[in-house]
């Protein structure tokens, strides 16, 4: 290192955050979790909310025609419940509840759910925009932390159950017009930044809520508790549901949704551990689009949950349509490395994960029990809509396996252990060269170019055959040799046998077979034969040659002129 590097790290070492400006999050006391020992068997209920949470965190927020698409991918896929909006917020968002509920474009299993706060004015607002509609879930909320009180609001914990109370009274009432009209309305409470408020006080107000409604077990209220801010770690959300869920009155009344952030990077995780802890009912978007970090991410929940052999209950099997219309509604790319869905989560460049895809796939084709057993693929790529094909990619860090895979799955040429030993090291070279990833194409042309059609003296033109006494064969061909055309011919104990001796014979060349296979590419009128032949001349080591043609004698004498021009090379 220079003196300036060992300077910088120097100093490096002795600079430290201001970590001393945070107070570590008080966990619940919960001794008795039982949590942990939960298995999820069973998808919850999903709600998006990429039409309100996700759409209200673009910085170009989705035109009508953008969540048209979005409304109608996410019907598309299975979603029985979706946030539509914030129609109070906003008139392009009551335009749209208005739109689809007058334009009939809500299926009769599908249950629409918007957003309002805790206001007189707002409320008003929202019923008008959901007239007429045939379910709703009225999704009320206000803040109760601990912090928001005492900062933002300058309220007392009893002030604030006053408001959630006056306020679910007040959707209670100007909601029964549209009740009376047939609509089957739900109520959904929001206790906002519930991670932060005090558990027994955050059990306090949405009892108090629920009573006030008049929730039954026949008519539960939704009680969403959000990770509004992500503060800990998801064990710790985990036992704040618990303990929630303990002390509830009429836990059978309520369904028990949640909503996370992604804050700590562990929404999925807090997510999963909330259904674990008891809840029923999950919030979140397409690739977790959000506010901030963003939400849960409702894909890959779903996906894990598939993974698991456990029925997601939506359907994901095309991914690629999936990431193309939240592309095009979010202007939000999709990361390469994004679980399940980006474009590079299957692949591999490393030679021993490659090769041992290679041999899981294997496993599975030869018909295992019929699970899915692949090493470094959690799932088949197949089952959203991908191509086991894709998962193996070279560069300069691969090895056989991943020549093999290339050329077993795009090419249907299965080349030998020794082959590929000695191929392999001339792909990587190539690789190195071109200095990045090399396409199934170019593989394919190095393999034709060092194997198959290889540069050197000799190059067969025709040739005839014919039985001669004792069960031999005859053979006469008319060969390249150098530029001058001449002939040559022998006899043997076959096809091979006898080109073999009119090399021999007639060109001097001392040259054994040492090794031989055939095999058919392909199937039907495409059919070809690959011939593998390896000679030995002389004291030289042994020299691979290939060859193809319909013709399976024809394959075999391109495949000994291939080996002796890489010989002579």
């Amino acid at each position: 290192m220079t003196s300036n590097q060992i300077s910088n790290a120097q100093q490096a070492l002795s600079r430290t955050m201001p970590f001393h400006k945070y107070k570590p999050f008080k966990p619940v006391h919960l001794p008795d979790r039982t949590w942990p020992d939960q298995v999820i068997s069973s998808a919850p209920t999903w709600c998006s909310v990429d039409l309100r949470d996700g759409n209200q965190a673009l910085i170009e927020p989705m035109t009508p025609d953008e969540k048209q698409l979005m409304y109608d991918l996410l019907l598309e896929m299975g979603f029985k419940e979706i946030e539509v909006g914030f129609p109070a917020a906003s008139q392009t968002d009551f335009d749209f509840v208005r739109k689809i509920i007058e334009e009939d474009l809500i299926p009769e299993d599908v249950t629409i759910q918007v957003l309002c706060q805790a206001r007189e004015d707002l409320i008003t607002r929202t019923v008008e925009a959901v007239t007429g509609a045939k379910r709703v879930i009225f999704h009320l909320y206000n803040s109760t932390s601990t912090l928001q009180r005492r900062v933002v609001f300058g309220k007392s914990q009893e002030e604030i159950i006053e408001l959630a109370t006056s306020a679910t009274e007040l959707v209670k009432t100007f909601s029964q017009p549209l009740v009376d009209a047939g609509t089957d309305l739900i109520l959904e409470y929001s206790p906002e930044s519930y991670t932060a408020t005090e558990m027994d006080f955050a059990v306090e107000i949405c009892a108090a809520v629920m009573s006030v409604w008049g929730a039954s077990q026949e008519k539960p209220v939704i009680i969403n508790l959000p990770a509004t801010v992500e503060m800990a770690g998801p064990n710790v959300y985990a036992d704040q549901l618990e303990y929630f869920m303990r002390k509830l009155p009429h836990r059978e009344r309520a369904i028990i949704s949640l909503h996370t952030h992604n804050d700590r990077g562990t929404g999925v995780a807090a997510s999963e551990l909330g259904l674990m802890a008891g809840a029923d009912r999950i919030e979140g978007t397409l690739f977790g689009n959000g506010e901030r970090t963003g939400n849960c991410d409702i894909v890959t929940m779903a996906m894990n949950l598939f993974s698991q052999g456990v029925d997601p209950r939506l359907y994901l099997s095309d991914m690629a349509k999936i990431v193309q219309v939240s592309e095009a509604c979010t202007k939000i790319p999709v990361h390469v490395r994004q679980p399940y869905a980006g474009e590079l989560v299957f692949t591999a460049f490393s030679g021993s994960h490659q090769d041992a895809i290679r041999k899981g796939m294997a496993f599975v084709e030869s018909g295992s029990d019929g699970a899915w057993e692949v090493p470094y693929l959690p799932i088949d790529p197949a089952d959203v809509g991908g191509s086991y094909r894709e998962t193996v990619r070279v560069n300069s860090q691969s090895g056989k396996g991943g020549v093999a895979f290339i050329l077993e799955n795009y090419f249907d040429v299965q080349l030998p252990r020794e082959l590929l030993l000695e191929l392999s090291p001339i792909i990587q070279k190539v690789s190195e060269v071109d200095g990045g990833e090399l396409k199934p194409d170019t593989i394919w042309q190095t393999f034709i170019s060092e194997l198959v059609e290889v540069p050197g003296p000799y190059a067969l033109i025709d040739y005839q055959l014919r039985s001669s006494a004792g069960d031999r064969e005859w053979c006469k061909a008319r060969m390249l040799v150098s530029d001058s055309e001449i002939e040559i011919e022998g006899e043997g104990t076959g096809p091979i046998d006898a080109f073999m001796n009119a090399l021999a014979g007639t060109l001097n060349e001392s040259i054994n077979v040492v090794d031989y296979q055939e095999y058919a590419m392909n199937a039907g009128s495409e059919a070809k034969a690959i011939s593998i032949i390896a000679i030995s001349g002389g004291n030289t080591d042994k020299c691979f040659g290939v060859g193809m043609s319909q013709n399976t004698t024809t394959a075999a004498f391109k495949s000994i002129i291939a080996a002796i021009n890489r010989l002579w090379r």
